[in-house]
This record gives C-alpha cells, structure tokens and sequence, in this order.
C-alpha cells in the first residue's frame, strides 16, 4: 500500500487513461454530507462481505475522513491479495482543503 496526497490524486483522475476506483469507506451519514464525485460507497464494516466487488488487479484508492480507517482498510485489502492500493493521505478533509474548498466539511 502506498500513500497519496490530495494534489496526487488530483493529477491521477485528471491524467488520461484508466482511472482508480475510489474506495469510499466511511460511514452512510458521513457520504452523504460530502464524497468525492465518481467514488465507489462501501462502508468499512462492510468490506470483508463485499470484496468481491473489487478487482484485486485494478487500482483502488481507499478513503476516509482524515485517512486512518482508510489506511486500516487497505492493509486488510493487501493482506486478502489486492496489488495496486493507495491510501489517501489526510482523506476527504485534506481534498475539500487542497483540491475542492467548496465541498461540504464536518
């Protein structure tokens, strides 16, 4: 699992070709006060049940508020045989501060 910052991902989703899925692991109330568009929902306690709707080959990105959870979320991930995973650094807050000061905050 690697790291990356907010403005990574930025040039990440902006470069052209295939893009990450974004792995949006918090909880219901907090995805629906604000999400970086195009993520995929699927809470924390939720992912052993549905790994399956996850590509262990392709790029994820997991998310979170400040990016603990997230970074907890990816290291379960690595250790069930998933390759290509990035943990945001500093979560959806660190993205509402850096990339997109009009998104929702809590």
């Amino acid at each position: 699992m690697q790291q990356i910052t907010a403005l990574q991902l930025k040039d990440k989703l902006e470069a052209p070709g295939a893009k990450p899925v974004l792995l949006d692991v918090r909880e219901p109330w907090e995805f629906q006060i604000c999400s970086i568009a195009g993520s995929t929902h699927i809470p924390m306690g939720q992912i052993p049940a549905r790994l399956k709707e996850l590509s262990k080959e392709g790029e994820i990105v997991a998310i979170c508020h400040h990016g603990s959870r997230s970074q907890q979320v990816a290291l379960f991930l690595e250790n069930q045989g998933f390759k290509n995973l990035y943990n945001l650094q500093g979560g959806v807050d660190a993205w509402g501060r850096e990339i997109d000061p009009q998104m929702n905050k809590y």
